[in-house]
């Protein structure tokens, strides 16, 4: 009869131990799980006008994987993103196509990051009548040459290099960003313009693309920030950061850019 008791009261002693837990856990008021990924936002991008092709395509990849996620770009040339941005135009990121106008901008950004690399070619007229196979066939006088304005990303990097190369171009127009350069000579309204190699592979045979070699060329660097203004800090953030992903990485590649 002991022996039957003591075991009893063992069952009830356990059972009791068992209970306490399960009555303080049902006490607490249970903590949501934080979630790997910021909320839905709407968010404004400001972006190089080089990048209009390839982040339409990573725009619309980032929006399928944040199902509620909206990103709109702006393009323009990068010395006229600044400008909206110290004038306090409402974004959230800003990606320029060069590091020189996003240093400048230090007090108005987060920290940045290159994200992609490009490279300058010559591009010339459909069937390249005039013959240019380097940046010294631009210096002939019968040649009609548009570059980028001196402020812009893309004319300083031309300018850097014509007079690395000793090459004096006088340019028949000087233009906002590097669409508007490509397009002049689209148009057969100039025979020859320096711009990127990204912006002359999707002209298809609109012009011929005339490679300068690397030891004359310029690297053109990209680098992206949050801006403090933004009123998604978080999603802002998360979107820069996926701009160096493998997914995005990708993309930017299969258009031509090189890896940061």
């Amino acid at each position: 009869m002991s022996a039957i008791l003591n075991r009893r009261r063992a069952a009830a002693v356990l059972t009791a131990a068992l209970l306490v837990p399960l009555a303080a856990c049902g006490n607490d008021d249970p903590k949501p799980a934080a979630s790997a990924e910021p909320e839905a936002a709407n968010l404004t991008v400001l972006a190089a006008s080089s990048l209009t092709d390839v982040f339409k395509a990573a725009g619309a990849a980032y929006e399928k994987a944040r199902p509620g996620t909206k990103v709109t770009f702006s393009f323009a040339g990068s010395q006229e993103l600044a400008a909206q941005v110290k004038q306090g135009a409402p974004a959230d990121a800003l990606v320029t196509a060069d590091t020189k106008t996003m240093d400048g901008l230090r007090g108005e950004t987060g920290d940045a990051r290159v994200i992609a690399k490009n490279r300058l070619v010559i591009a010339t007229g459909k069937g390249n009548p005039f013959k240019i196979a380097a940046l010294r066939d631009l210096a002939d006088t019968k040649v009609k040459v548009v570059l980028a304005a001196p402020e812009v990303p893309v004319g300083r990097y031309s300018k850097e290099i014509l007079d690395k190369q000793g090459v004096t171009v006088k340019p028949v127009s000087q233009e906002p960003n590097v669409r508007a350069v490509l397009s002049k000579v689209e148009l057969g309204e100039a025979d020859a313009g320096l711009v990127y190699k990204t912006d002359s592979a999707k002209s298809g045979d609109k012009v011929v693309a005339v490679d300068i070699p690397d030891a004359e060329n310029a690297v053109a660097s990209y680098p992206a920030a949050t801006l403090k203004q933004s009123k998604n800090p978080e999603a802002a953030a998360a979107f820069v950061a996926w701009l160096s992903s493998p997914e995005a990485q990708k993309i930017l590649q299969d258009a031509g850019f090189q890896q940061a």
